[in-house]
């Protein structure tokens, strides 16, 4: 009897568990640490580790245009997408972060019709656009009964900009030549973003702001297992799940992980948890389904598809928003 399925479980079961977890990873790092240093001085770790283990496993030199490209990615994926959900936590809840970047793929599908003259939406994806946008209006539009659980509108705006920042990185990424080996590429992007962080922060006064003596010892091991479990054992499981399972399978955490994420919020940071967030929540995992998914009765859909961004090539370059 094969273990392949066994193995797959264990994987998936590591990616919603580690990629679900890095929303109130990034909570609890940001306690003491700045936002924009502590998410570049990991990802410059992060992807320096990733590069060297690439190349001593005999990955080529990647070429000047590969670095231009993952510059380009790493600026919009990292400093933009990454960089702001670490400052946006400072105001909203790390659950409420992960919903609004589930939506990650409803800005990919529409800026593909819109901007890249992509294939007309079905009616499948017209219903997952309306849907994830109808879940965004109950998520922060929380009435005046909500309390503490009311949302702050610069916290979503950003975050919203940030899902944004992601869909046009990840279009960009379809086009721009990139190395041939999938680790290689994100450490790359690694490590430009993290240097587009760590330069951000800086201009922002972070270094003034960081007092050493002031860093808990829960930040600094919220930070460790950013860079240890978020950045390289999801990643790398990420990585092997692409070369032997079908790619809506791997992509399934783009709708698990925002479940997980709500949950270990509410469950270990107290973050208030009320109806209209529940169903704003099972409003949008469901749109996120109905544009991640495969129709049943479909074959594999063509790869240059530029609606479909549970690709294999498309969803490496992606999966780096969840590490």
């Amino acid at each position: 009897m094969s273990r392949r399925p066994v193995q797959i479980a264990l994987a998936l079961g590591t990616i919603y568990l580690i990629w679900g977890s890095t929303y109130l990873g990034i909570r609890f790092a940001i306690e003491t640490l700045p936002p924009y240093l502590m998410s570049g001085t990991r990802f410059i770790l992060a992807g320096t580790l990733l590069y060297g283990w690439s190349r001593w496993r005999g990955a080529a030199a990647p070429t000047a245009r590969h670095w231009r490209s993952a510059a380009v990615i790493g600026g919009l994926m990292l400093l933009g997408g990454n960089g702001s959900v670490a400052w946006a936590e400072q105001r909203v809840p790390s659950g409420i972060a992960a919903l609004v970047i589930a939506t990650v793929p409803l800005w990919i599908v529409l800026l593909a019709w819109l901007w890249q003259k992509g294939a007309r939406p079905g009616l499948r994806v017209v219903a997952g656009l309306g849907l994830g946008f109808a879940g965004i209006f109950l998520l922060v539009n929380q009435g005046p009964g909500a309390g503490e659980a009311a949302l702050d509108t610069t916290g979503i705006l950003v975050l919203l900009l940030a899902a944004l920042s992601w869909a046009i990185g990840s279009l960009y990424s379809r086009t721009a030549p990139q190395p041939g080996q999938p680790l290689l590429a994100v450490a790359m992007q690694m490590l430009a973003g993290g240097i587009f962080l760590v330069l951000a922060g800086s201009a922002g006064g972070e270094w003034q702001l960081l007092q050493p003596a002031a860093i808990s010892g829960k930040s600094l091991l919220a930070w460790a297992y950013l860079l240890v479990f978020g950045s390289m054992l999801g990643f790398s499981c990420y990585i092997w799940l692409l070369r032997v399972a079908p790619p809506e399978q791997a992509a399934s955490y783009a709708y698990v992980n925002p479940v997980v994420a709500v949950f270990l919020g509410w469950f270990l940071a107290d973050e208030v948890l009320t109806w209209q967030t529940l169903l704003a929540s099972a409003v949008i995992i469901t749109a996120v389904i109905l544009l991640t998914r495969r129709k049943q009765a479909a074959k594999a859909a063509p790869q240059g598809d530029e609606t479909r961004p549970e690709t294999a090539a498309v969803l490496q370059t992606e999966s780096i928003q969840q590490t």
